[in-house]
């Protein structure tokens, strides 16, 4: 089965530091846009950071200037480096691509910040 696949997250202290990475599972997507997205508990599915095919990013405000999102192509990953990272940052972090295809989406990865 086509999906992404997610890995990276973990328990970090507020003002740590997490880099997440996605592959991919039979899925080509060396000419798509794509997105990290977060769910946190009780809430819907959001877009926290995209980057675009031609490699130009784009973040959500609550997260631009703490989080990067990056790509490389010739090792089929996306990745997002998170800093200084907050409770409200707390979810399950999902990539796909922009807009996402909905049988592509994984298991997601936990992150939880917490002291």
């Amino acid at each position: 089965q086509a999906q992404f696949v997610e890995s990276g997250g973990g328990l970090v202290q507020p003002g740590g530091s997490l880099n997440l990475s996605c592959a991919a599972s039979g899925i080509d997507f060396s000419l798509d846009t794509m997105g990290w997205y977060r769910q946190a508990p009780g809430r819907q599915r959001e877009s926290v950071a995209v980057v675009h095919y031609g490699g130009g990013t784009s973040y959500i405000i609550s997260v631009k200037g703490r989080f990067v999102v990056s790509r490389d192509r010739a090792k089929s990953r996306v990745y997002l480096q998170m800093n200084s990272l907050n409770p409200k940052d707390t979810a399950v972090y999902y990539c796909n691509k922009v807009p996402p295809v909905e049988a592509y989406w994984g298991q997601g990865t936990q992150v939880t910040v917490s002291s």
